[in-house]
Formats: structure tokens, C-alpha cells, sequence
């Protein structure tokens, strides 16, 4: 039997192109968001967390980071339409055949990934910026440890309806101060693999700073580190070559 990992290679995908061309971004993430998250995943000694950006070579996940990866966190808004759909398709392979996690943040509900890997549109209404309470549902799920049973933030609304599945587990719900709700945190099983969505993270915001954000992007992180599958899941339909019964002496 193969040994739990006890390091988890975790790589967090922005697009960044907000926070290099828009100075209101960058004074708010001047890191960028993919650096603020890094930040506060950083002090967990079994996380080994990477950076990777839309503009980095082969858009920041060549075959042996990809490969490599235990989570990956992605966030996009304005070039999805620039992600290749190659990568794609490696990226939704290794979620379903149990090698990686993923977790998608705010407006990569509208990214190639989420699309391909959930199987929806992704297609929402959205507003200006408000307050809103994200309210915990869930508050015996691994996702929602250390989360009270609501929490503020100030948001740019997404409210539904939300055109995606149904979610195996709903964790989180939103009410907005205009008064709309939204179902903004989600996960799926998807094959073997695993994937959460959670709605907070507009460029102009400072949700990555709360620590109530911080923690559930912990959580999350750890409940959807690959399982330890010990056989193998090839990316096809086998045929199978022999009777089960023949071990049995029948």
C-alpha cells in the first residue's frame, strides 16, 4: 500500500493581469492575488505552495508542475478565453483520476476549468459592490471548521439563479444587501477527484485579507487533497480480462 503524502504540492493560478494594468488592484494585491493567497497558505509546514500566472511559460503549468500538483487553486476573470484548451483537458484528467484537487475562486466560475470539470455554463447574475453575509450550512463539514455561523464581508454581488449542477454538499450561502441570495460555496465529486467553489474574491476587494476567507481556503485546500487511491485510474474504459469468480475456484 502506498504511503499517505505527507507534504501537499499546492499551486495557486491567477490570470494577473488586474493587479499589473489596473492600479486599483495592485494597491490592493500588490503581490497579486495569487501572492496574497500563497502568503497565508505559506506558514503550514505540510503545504509546499507555487505561483503560477497566465503569462508565465506554457501559462504557468508545464507537464511537470501540472503533474506534480496535489491542489491547485485558480482565479480568472478577464482572459479565460486565452486559456489553452489543451491544458485544459490535463487539468480536468487529473481531477478525475484522483491526482489533484481543485479549488476555483470568484469569477472562475466563468473559467475553461470550471466549466469543463463541473459540466455547467457557469453562467450567473452579478452587481455592484456591497455587504453581504456568507452564512456557514455545513458547519460539520472539514470545510467549515473554525467558521462561526456567519460572517461580513463587502462583495461585488453574484446571485442566482446560478447555473450549475446540483452540488453534491452546499457549504456556504450568501445574502447581498440589495437583497439577492447565492449558493457561494459548493463542492463536487467529480471521478475520483474533488472540487469547492467559493464565491468571495473580486480584484477591487479585500475578502483575501479576512481571516474567515483565509481559514475556509485552508480547509478547503486539505479537504480536496487527492485520497490515497492505491490502484491505479487510467483515462479510458478497459476491457476486462478476466473472471472474478476463477478466483474464488468456481
Amino acid at each position: 500500500m502506498s504511503e499517505k503524502k505527507s507534504i501537499l504540492n499546492v499551486t495557486v493560478w491567477n490570470e494577473y493581469r488586474h493587479e499589473r494594468n489596473e492600479q486599483a488592484c495592485h494597491d490592493v494585491y500588490p503581490d497579486g492575488i495569487h501572492g496574497c493567497i500563497k502568503s497565508f497558505l505559506d506558514p503550514d509546514p505540510t503545504l509546499n505552495v507555487r505561483l503560477a500566472a497566465l503569462d508565465d511559460p506554457e501559462q504557468g503549468l508545464p507537464d511537470e508542475v501540472l503533474n506534480s500538483t496535489d491542489v491547485l487553486l485558480w482565479w480568472g476573470h478577464m482572459a479565460h478565453h486565452e486559456v489553452s484548451d489543451a491544458l485544459v483537458e490535463k487539468i480536468r484528467d487529473r481531477v478525475y483520476r484522483g491526482k489533484m484537487g481543485l479549488i476555483v475562486l470568484h469569477s472562475g466560475h466563468h473559467s475553461k476549468v470550471f466549466k469543463a470539470v463541473v459540466g455547467t455554463n457557469g453562467n450567473l447574475s452579478w452587481g455592484r459592490d456591497q455587504n453581504e453575509i456568507v452564512w456557514n450550512l455545513l458547519p460539520g463539514h472539514p470545510i467549515t471548521a473554525g467558521i462561526p455561523d456567519h460572517f461580513e464581508l463587502f462583495e461585488e454581488l453574484y446571485c442566482e439563479p446560478f447555473y450549475v449542477p446540483q452540488p453534491d454538499e452546499l457549504v456556504f450561502g450568501s445574502w447581498f444587501e440589495d437583497g439577492f441570495i447565492f449558493r457561494s460555496g459548493l463542492c463536487y465529486y467529480r471521478g475520483a477527484g474533488k472540487v469547492f467553489y467559493f464565491q468571495p474574491g473580486h480584484e477591487y476587494d479585500r475578502s483575501f485579507y479576512n481571516p474567515y476567507v483565509r481559514r475556509i481556503i485552508q480547509n478547503a485546500v486539505k479537504w480536496a487533497a487527492p485520497n490515497e487511491i492505491v490502484y491505479p485510474i487510467e483515462n479510458g474504459c478497459p476491457c476486462i480480462q478476466y473472471k472474478l469468480n476463477d478466483k474464488f475456484g468456481q
